[in-house]
């Protein structure tokens, strides 16, 4: 058994959580740069907590400009075993309406711009993403949502874009239409693969605020509604964050779908040939297994 804590990365419209005891932010360098902001850490029901304003507080970094990298490893620094990533998005289905949640278990990653892995030259490894999130994780985000009167959905494609701009009409129809995605967003990518090679449960709650462009009865996205309907989500999204710790527990036994053993098999540079610099980088991600 080892003890639990939650980390949430609260991207538009979630700021903080409600209710943490010995709630302090706290500065966690990383060899990968600067996180987006402080983290915010506590204890919820004799829980620990972790909270990290993905876009930083005041909303400083675009998708594109988010450091992936640096956030995820602070994480690992203070101790993080779940990631839970709570982000707006936009629906490609009739039933995924404005306001509903959806519990995400597949993506498609259309992001170019991005660092998208903490190995490289001199210590390669290949994690498999076939199952990017925790279905552990994902139960639990599901249940808390249920048990707030969310109108929640378990499962559905997230089509991770590069933005800052939204769709073009012919990308929404082409991504709802050929490509069979649910939700569109913009940052869930690459954060999902680092957790995975960072050895972190990962679960995503993408939270509605519109159709993007698909829809004959909505038309182009409209700011005005996202934001309102963004307000709504985020009272939503904290009452499912705040239910978390105890569905989860104060102590937890090894993840049942190894998410915390990912790293297994899977650095293949030989020992005598590993760039030390980048193995110093990796003490937090994969000391696991580099020793």
């Amino acid at each position: 058994m080892s003890d639990t804590m939650i980390a949430v990365i609260g991207g538009s419209g979630i700021y903080d959580i409600d209710g943490l005891a010995d709630a302090t932010w706290q500065t966690v360098d990383s060899p990968w740069g600067t996180p987006s902001d402080q983290i915010l850490t506590g204890t919820l029901n004799s829980v620990k907590m972790a909270f990290l304003p993905r876009h930083g507080r005041g909303h400083v970094h675009s998708p594109t400009t988010v450091p992936y990298r640096a956030n995820i490893d602070a994480l690992k620094r203070l101790g993080a075993t779940d990631v839970v990533s709570v982000s707006a998005c936009g629906s490609f289905r009739e039933n995924m309406a404005p306001g509903d949640f959806v519990i995400v278990d597949q993506f498609i990653d259309r992001t170019f711009a991005r660092e998208k892995s903490f190995f490289g030259t001199g210590c390669v490894a290949h994690v498999s993403v076939a199952h990017p999130t925790c279905p552990r994780l994902s139960e639990a985000c599901h249940t808390a949502a249920k048990d707030a009167g969310i109108n929640v959905h378990m499962g559905g494609t997230y089509l991770a874009m590069e933005g800052p701009q939204f769709s073009t009409l012919a990308e929404s129809k082409m991504y709802r239409e050929s490509w069979g995605a649910d939700v569109i967003g913009m940052t869930n990518m690459p954060e999902a693969k680092l957790a995975r090679e960072a050895e972190l449960c990962y679960a995503s709650v993408a939270m509605i605020t519109d159709y993007d462009s698909w829809h004959p009865d909505h038309g182009e996205v409209d700011v005005t509604e996202i934001i309102k309907t963004l307000m709504g989500n985020s009272d939503k999204g904290r009452d499912l964050v705040k239910r978390l710790p105890a569905l989860l527990g104060a102590e937890r036994e090894d993840c049942p779908h190894s998410c915390d053993k990912a790293l297994e098999f899977a650095i293949m540079t030989a020992p005598e040939k590993r760039d030390p610099v980048l193995i110093a980088k990796l003490d937090a991600v994969a000391g696991r297994v580099l020793g």
